[in-house]
């Protein structure tokens, strides 16, 4: 019987296999494999006897089931008998050649069987096979590519078959007509010639040792003849590929005179294939095998061949191998492989062929050689040690090669030479100069790619050059001397620059390693190397490039390093110094980046380490020599601009420390004769150099100078120039501006107790007489500008110098006012239209340093330059305009760098002409000439104007020392002018002017003898008003204004503030809109005290003041309107509430700015808001629109005077001042506006307001909506802030209340929303508010009834309610509404009484009975066409669960989960949730009823599991929660605990993992239940849900596979495998999937 079910099982399955979804074909192939593992002989016998008597199945389906024979063959080959291996056997090989057409998949399957069994049963295979293979008749394709296969899985058995299969084989040779069985012959061929191979290979393991080559090479050469003679002819490509491969491998097995005879005829015959296939791999392979095999008989035939394999192959290589085709790369390696033969036997024809091919005008021949160069001296190096020279010297041509392909391919020679020790022959050092010639190729790479698309990039060759240096350097011991000192030759040429980072790294690595072995005094054999670079050129060269340490790949560093290991050899008593410094150099590069690095304070750490340096030695002609080199190599460096200016102060240094007099005066003059003056980077430099140098010769370096310009050398040049007139007049000032800027280095460098004496005497005296030319004995003034610049830069530099000169007091500097003037004519002759050069910059830091010395500049004098340099600057146009003229983006940046420079110059400027008067009327006479600016109509005119004078009024403050008490006296119109700016246009002028007040106030303050450091707490305020200036908000430069009129108020002395408000009204008519409007609201601050204004009228001044404010909206005309109106209403309120009520709707920014002024002061808020809420209450809140009264619905339609009252409550509870009044009217608000809000929810606007408010929206935004509900809902949200419950609004907000209170459809969910944010935050409000509310509950507006439930229902959620006493009367509220006619209403109550749970469960106890009755009437309700009113009786008696005692459910439990039931499969989700929750819950009251509530659990445990897949994960989670409280109740300990923690919210959950577990846990504690829980399942099976559907099969199979024996006899197995025969036709593939899985386990209850 069982036997037959296993079959029968089977049977399914592989009926199955017509399944057309893969992966449904791949389950039924596991499944049948399953079967396999328990019962293999069975399941083999079924599958055998399935596909004889499925003789018509089609073959696809057929190789299925023989795929899944071959794996329990090979899973079980050690297991199979004898019987069962014989059926397999004649299965497979009728099912392979069954067939005479060649059906691949199907018959190759089957091949595939038989081999699997061959691998134990061969003889029994092949007694099969070879029935097939009978002589004179031409086999199955299939016959022959199993004995191929066989030959290769299972060598030993299969060889001692091969002779009489090769003798057999061979007349059919003849036969075969077909291509493809041509290619099955070649195939097994091939395999067999493999296989004999590795049997000859492992005789030792072998069962016959006795076998020999011989036995088979008459019958391989036999085949060969066949092969080669007819087959290779072949047209077909594929078929003389396949006799390609098979007759390498058969060429080690012919006889050895017979290949010996054949290669004259075989190799060309190979070699031809190469013309005729573009896939080359197989023909390379097996040529090489053929090469091989002819080595291995010692072949003499190769020789006369040699020629046309060169010819062949070499070509083979220069096509460049595809690394995205593997086939092509391996072709490559073969054929290296055919050359590295070739090479050992015959290496003087190789290189004779290979040489001349480097001269190739092709470049890829030249490539190509280069790689077969590097494999034949890397794989025959015995060969080639004679022919190293000859080798070396063929290498100069690519040597000189430009293309990248080919230099690259050098470089890799390069490295296989050095490996075998080319290099160091005669001609190696040529190859390393071209190594390190390629280091030192630029490393950016090209912009635009070649049209060659393969073609390297300079970048990339040199990269593999800088690593095959460096590997050379430290992997090749033999190479040491090699390189050691020679690469030091490549240190100092400019040429090898870029090549600097890997020479000094490798030179590095090579002078440690010669310390090591003891050579530290003679590391550098000049004596040996006379090429090499001297100490002084390269202590030079290296501390130079140094100078810029992060470029080429961080150079600075490497340099250092290496001028450290070089210390001896520089001079050996700098071991000490350099050991202990450059480390810390080196430091100091790794702890920075290019960016952060200061390039000023690293080149003063270099200077200062070649100070001690030169110091160290103190050698005077060790440091004449090294100067000497200095000058030597400074025009190398012609392209370094930044390494050259930084050379000049390596020179100035070194000569500073030369005590030779004379040198000193010869390089200086020959600095001067050899610059190349029209460069600045070099002008710079050489003035550098001469400062420096002037610190110890200052005489020498001044009497060069002068000398210089007397010179023939000066003279010839200027006459030699005025040939070219135009050249001349450039190069002359060019050479002048040098000197002048000479003369300005000097000054500051040099001693200033030697300098001061000759700064007018000398210095100035030249520089002038430079600069001025004369032209008939008058002076006219150049107009270069780099002259210009220059006299300008050196004039500052003196400047600075004499001020920081010791004795700076006692200096009159008596050409001061020539200066100044000089440097007023170049600012004034500067274009007012634009900034191009930093002239006017340059001109204001002179001047800076100029007033500060003595003897004081005159008045006019001071004046011309204040007014000159404001004007300059000022009046510029600004940067925004510059910017869009330039479109070069690298201008632009240096234009804004310019304009910042240049605004910082001036303020130095007029900070330093202040100093020289810091007194009341000094500031005064400052702003005379900034008023204007200050002023100005030009908005970047005012904000440079403010800019400065916050600057100024700074350094003021900064500066002021007062000893007697004085008056300010112009205090109030300094104010006057800044504080209207506080409301400028701009929000830099603003926040200028703030800082102006700011410090006018504090000088006041020390006036009035307070200490400097003292802080006024009101002043101090002004800063905190600056943030709020950024954006130009009305609300905050009111505000702002206003506190700053206030601290003016305050601060200002009596006889001060009449002026003050003089001025004032003058900012009326400021140009600046802004500051007018600003001006307008500190009047009316500093006008407030005056009391009330009234006029008569209050109807009519309002009137007035709002068409007022229609005309001019201005800001200090709406501050005025306000005060009048909340004065009116202190004394005439209902006449101003009725005016303003009478406004038409929406209110306009103007209505709402003067019904906000009535918030000021409390007591008459109060009572204005208790008006507006009797009129809010008086009205109805809508009326029905009698035009639908006919139709299916009526329109509601809002009420007028409500509304605006509404209204008005939001403007006034929106004013921050109306907070007290709110709180004390908060009851009565809240309730007002809740049910407001209730009454307006769908309700519309009067037709003609709808109108008003779209013509509102189009002019601008309006304030705010005007629908009715949504405006009643901004008013309750502003009556909670202000009455001290933000905390609610937020909380409100935060969670959508709001928006879900306009909504219709989710009213009731904004106001619980809202209801529990004020059981959260505002809870002793509550008593009140539910006071007011519960006479609601019985209203005529079905809204507010819904709207007062759902409030209560929410606060029964929060303890609050029980805290506040207030408990037992809304919870008999709440039943009192069971009945109403609203369903809503009835749900809305029912969740109330469920919140009880959660609120108050200590009162739940004490209710049970009454709660419990409610929520099963609730179950029960008739009018609940939808369900609703059950699903929250569910959901809430699932909370109240926790709380009531066991005696009041038990009586109900059974009628419950009942009652429940059917709603765990409902097609909405929410049932399914609630009920399945309900149940989890119902559990916990099952100790009672344990037997009977048992029974409903494993009623309901299979949808439970099964629903773990439901589609919605709200459900799953639901179930998740029933099976872990189910779970204690099963009396099985494993399951309980699996539910418990696989089942965790936070869990995800592997699904079939989890069922298979629990499937174990109920199968070992519940046998008996077997059938039951496969019969729920099948219910499943026609689940709508797919994962359900797929879920059913899968917990079957679990528990069959889990079950025991004994067990199995309760399933109707019949019924099960006819169900799941059914499924497996389901539209699903994941369904179908399981379906077969499940099939499978099946073989557990056979």
């Amino acid at each position: 019987m069982t036997e037959s079910r296993i079959k029968r099982l089977a049977t399914t399955l592989m009926d199955a296999t017509t399944d057309k979804d893969p992966l449904v074909q791949e389950q039924i192939y596991n499944a049948l494999c399953y079967l396999g593992e328990s019962e293999p002989e069975e399941i083999l016998n079924s599958c055998d006897e399935y596909l004889r008597q499925h003789d018509k199945l089609a073959y696809p389906h057929r190789v299925i089931i023989l795929k899944a024979m071959e794996t329990v063959v090979k899973s079980n080959i050690a297991l199979l008998d004898k019987s069962t291996a014989k059926v397999v056997i004649f299965l497979a090989s009728n099912e392979m050649t069954k067939s005479k057409e060649v059906i691949r998949d199907w018959q190759q399957a089957a091949s595939n069987v038989l081999v699997a069994v061959g691998q134990r049963f061969i003889n029994k295979v092949m007694e099969e096979v070879l029935t097939k293979f009978q002589p004179g008749i031409l086999p199955h394709y299939f016959v022959m590519q199993t004995f191929a296969n066989l030959s290769v899985s299972n060598v030993f058995g299969m060889v001692p078959f091969l002779n009489s299969i090769l003798g057999t084989m061979l007349p059919m040779l003849g036969m075969a007509k077909q291509d493809h069985m041509k290619s099955v012959f070649c195939y097994a061929l091939q395999h067999f010639s493999e296989s004999i191979q590795e049997y000859l290979a492992n005789l030792d393991q072998a069962p016959d040792p006795t076998v020999r080559k011989d036995t088979f090479s008459n019958e391989i050469f036999s085949a060969y003849e066949v092969l080669f003679n007819s087959w290779l002819q072949h047209r077909e490509a594929k078929l003389r590929l396949a006799v390609v491969e098979a007759m390498g491998p058969m060429s080690y097995l012919m006889p050895s005179e017979k290949l010996e005879e054949q290669l004259p005829k075989l190799i060309p015959g190979i070699l031809a294939l190469y013309k005729k296939h573009t896939e080359a791999f197989y023909i390379s392979k097996s040529l090489c095998q053929i090469l091989e095999a002819s080595v291995n008989i010692g072949s003499r035939s190769l020789d006369v061949q040699l020629d046309s394999l060169l010819g062949t192959l070499h070509p083979q290589i220069c096509a460049p191998a595809d690394p995205s085709v593997p086939l092509t790369v391996k072709n490559h390696t073969e054929v290296l492989r055919c050359f590295t033969v070739l090479a050992c036997s015959f290496p003087d024809r190789v290189l004779a062929f290979l040489l001349p091919k480097l001269e190739s005008s092709n470049e890829r021949t030249r490539v190509g050689t280069l790689l077969i160069m590097r494999q034949i001296i890397n794989s025959a190096p015995s060969q080639m040690e004679i022919k190293k020279p000859f080798i070396l010297s063929s290498m100069k041509l690519p040597l000189q090669d430009s293309n990248n392909k080919v230099k690259r391919a050098v470089v890799q020679v390069i490295s296989a030479m050095a490996h075998h020790g080319y290099l160091e022959q005669p001609g190696g050092e040529a190859m390393m100069e071209f190594l390190v010639r390629q280091c030192a190729l630029p490393s950016d790479a090209p912009k635009k790619q070649p049209p060659d698309a393969d073609d390297l990039t300079s970048d990339s060759v040199q990269s593999i050059s800088v690593n095959t240096l460096f590997l050379l350097s430290t992997t090749v011991d033999r190479m040491n001397n090699v390189l050691w000192p020679y690469l030091l030759e490549f240190v100092t040429p400019i040429q090898f620059t870029n090549a600097l980072t890997p020479l000094c790294k490798s030179l590095m690595y090579l002078a440690m390693k010669k310390q090591e072995e003891g050579e530290n005094a003679s590391l550098i054999r000049y004596d040996l190397n006379a090429n090499l670079p001297s100490p002084y050129a390269l202590t030079t060269r290296l501390l130079v490039v140094s100078s810029q340490p992060y470029v080429g790949d961080c150079r600075g560093t490497a340099a250092l390093r290496l001028l450290n290991v070089l210390h001896y050899s520089v001079h050996p008593t700098l071991d000490q110094l350099w050991s202990k410094k450059v480390p810390l150099l080196v430091e100091h590069i790794e702890e920075n980046t290019e960016k952060s690095l200061s390039q000023k304070e690293w080149e003063e750490k270099l200077l200062l380490f070649l100070q001690e340096t030169l110091a160290a030695v103190s050698d005077n002609t060790w440091i004449c020599h090294f100067v000497t080199e200095m000058c030597r190599q400074l025009n190398s460096y012609n392209g370094f601009l930044l390494e050259k200016n930084f050379l000049y102060k390596c020179i100035g240094t070194t000569l500073g420390a030369c005590t030779s007099k004379d040198l000193v005066q010869k390089q200086l003059q020959e600095l001067l004769e050899t610059a190349r003056y029209h460069e600045e980077a070099e002008r710079e430099g050489l003035a550098s150099c001469f400062g420096i140098c002037a610190i110890n010769h200052l005489e020498e370096t001044l009497a060069k100078l002068e000398d210089f310009v007397r010179s023939d050398v000066f003279k010839k040049s200027a006459g030699l120039f005025s040939i070219f007139k135009d050249r001349s007049d450039n190069e002359v000032e060019k050479i002048k501006s040098t000197l002048i800027l000479c003369y300005g280095y000097v000054a500051v460098y040099a001693p200033k107790e030697l300098v001061l004496s000759r700064i007018e005497a000398d210095i100035l005296k030249n520089i002038f007489q430079y600069f001025n030319t004369k032209v008939l004995g008058i002076k006219v003034e150049t107009k270069d500008l780099t002259l210009k610049l220059c006299l300008i830069r050196s004039i500052c530099m003196i400047s600075q110098a004499i001020y920081n000169g010791v004795k700076c007091g006692d200096f009159i500097f008596s050409r001061k006012a020539e200066l100044v003037a000089q440097m007023v004519e170049f600012i004034k002759a500067e274009p007012l239209e634009a900034m191009r050069t930093p002239v006017r910059q340059r001109a204001m830091i002179t001047c800076t340093y100029l007033v500060i010395l003595e003897p004081h500049l005159s008045d006019p004098d001071r004046t011309e330059l204040i007014d000159t340099c404001l004007a300059s600057v000022l009046a510029l146009p600004p940067l925004e305009l510059v910017k869009e003229r330039d479109e070069n983006g690298g201008d632009a940046l240096h234009k804004e760098m310019l304009y910042g420079d240049t605004i910082s110059a001036l303020k130095d400027l007029l900070k330093s002409l202040l100093q020289r008067n810091l007194t009341p009327h000094g500031l005064q006479d400052m702003f005379a000439h900034l008023g204007p600016w200050i002023k100005s109509n030009k908005e970047h005119e005012r904000q440079r104007a403010v800019e400065v004078s916050a600057a100024l009024l700074d350094f003021y403050l900064s500066k002021l020392n007062v000893s007697t008490v004085i008056p300010f006296y112009n205090l109030g119109v300094l104010i006057a002018l800044f504080s209207p700016r506080c409301s400028d246009s701009l929000a830099s002028v603003r926040q200028h002017a703030v800082d102006c007040v700011y410090c006018l106030l504090y000088i006041q303050l020390c006036y009035e003898g307070f200490a400097r450091d003292h802080r006024d707490e009101m002043v101090e305020g002004l800063k905190a008003l600056k943030k709020g200036l950024e954006e130009p908000d009305f609300t905050v430069l009111f505000h702002t204004c206003n506190n700053i009129a206030m601290v003016i108020g305050k601060r200002v002395p009596p006889d001060q503030l009449m002026s003050l408000l003089l001025a004032m009204f003058e900012g009326l008519v400021d140009p600046d809109k802004n500051c007018s409007r600003a001006a307008t609201v500190m009047i009316n601050s500093l006008l407030k005290e005056r009391g009330g204004v009234l006029q008569e009228k209050v109807p009519d001044i309002m009137s007035i003041i709002h068409s007022k404010l229609e005309e001019v909206d201005e800001e200090h005309i709406r501050k005025a309107a306000q005060q009048t109106v909340y004065i009116l209403a202190s004394q005439h309120k209902s006449v101003v509430v009725s005016s303003l009520l009478g406004s038409s709707l929406p209110f306009d920014s103007h209505t709402c700015a003067m019904w906000r002024s009535l918030a000021t002061e409390p007591t008459l808020t109060s009572q204005i808001l208790e008006q507006l809420l009797e009129k809010v209450n008086r009205d109805v809140p809508y009326k029905e629109s009698k035009c639908f009264l006919l139709g299916s619905g009526s329109e509601r339609i809002a009420t007028p005077l409500p509304l605006a009252a509404t209204c008005a409550l939001y403007e006034i509870m929106s004013a921050p001042e109306s907070g007290a009044a709110v709180l004390g009217l908060y009851p009565p608000l809240f309730v007002t506006l809740l049910l407001r809000v209730s009454c307006t929810v769908g309700v519309q606007l009067p037709k003609n307001l709808q109108s008003r408010e779209r013509r509102s929206s189009s002019y601008g935004p309006a304030p705010r909506s005007l629908h009715p509900c949504s405006c009643a809902v901004e008013t309750l949200k502003v009556m909670l802030a202000r009455g001290g419950s933000e905390e609610v609004a937020r909380a409100v907000g935060s969670a959508s209340g709001w928006e879900l209170m306009v909504s219709p459809e989710r009213h009731h969910d904004g106001i619980a929303v809202l209801a529990g944010a004020m059981a959260r935050h505002a809870g002793p409000r509550l008593p009140l508010i539910v006071k007011n509310l519960i006479p609601t509950l019985s209203s005529v507006f079905d809204s507010q009834r819904i709207t007062t439930t759902a409030f209560f229902a929410e606060l029964l959620n929060n303890n609050v309610v029980n805290d506040l006493i207030l408990l037992e009367t809304m919870m008999d509220n709440m039943t009192g509404r069971q009945k109403d006619t609203c369903m809503l209403v009835r749900m809305l109550a029912l969740r109330g009484l469920g919140n009880i749970a959660s609120g108050s469960p200590e009162k739940v106890r004490k209710h049970g009975a009454k709660l419990l009755a409610s929520m099963v009437n609730g179950m029960d309700d008739k009018d609940d066409p939808h369900n609703l009113v059950a699903l929250e009786a569910m959901s809430s008696l699932s909370k109240l669960l926790d709380h009531v005692e066991e005696r009041d459910i038990q009586s109900m439990l059974l009628h419950i989960a009942i009652r429940i039931r059917p709603f765990f499969d409902s097609e909405q989700p929410d049932l399914r949730q609630s009920s399945i929750v309900l149940f989890g819950n119902l559990t916990k009251f099952s100790e009672g009823n344990c037997e009977v509530f048992f029974e409903q659990i494993l009623n309901g445990l299979v949808t439970l599991l099964l629903h773990l897949q439901d589609p919605k994960p709200e459900v799953v989670k639901a179930c998740k929660f029933a099976l872990r409280m189910c779970g204690p109740n099963m009396g099985c300990e494993g399951l309980c605990d699996m539910f418990l923690n696989h089942l965790r919210e936070d869990r995800s959950l592997h699904y079939g993992e989890f069922m298979n577990n629990v499937c174990k846990h109920l199968m070992q504690s519940y046998p008996e239940m077997l059938n039951r829980l496969i019969l729920t399942n099948l219910f499943y099976f026609k689940s709508n849900w797919v994962d359900i559907r797929a879920a059913a099969p899968m917990f079957i199979g679990f528990l069959v596979l889990h079950v025991d024996e004994e067990h199995c006899q309760q399933v109707d197995l019949d019924q099960l495998i006819s169900a799941l025969n059914l499924l497996l036709k389901d539209p699903v593939p994941a369904v179908r999937v399981k379906v077969a899985e499940t099939l499978g386990r099946l073989i557990r209850i056979l």
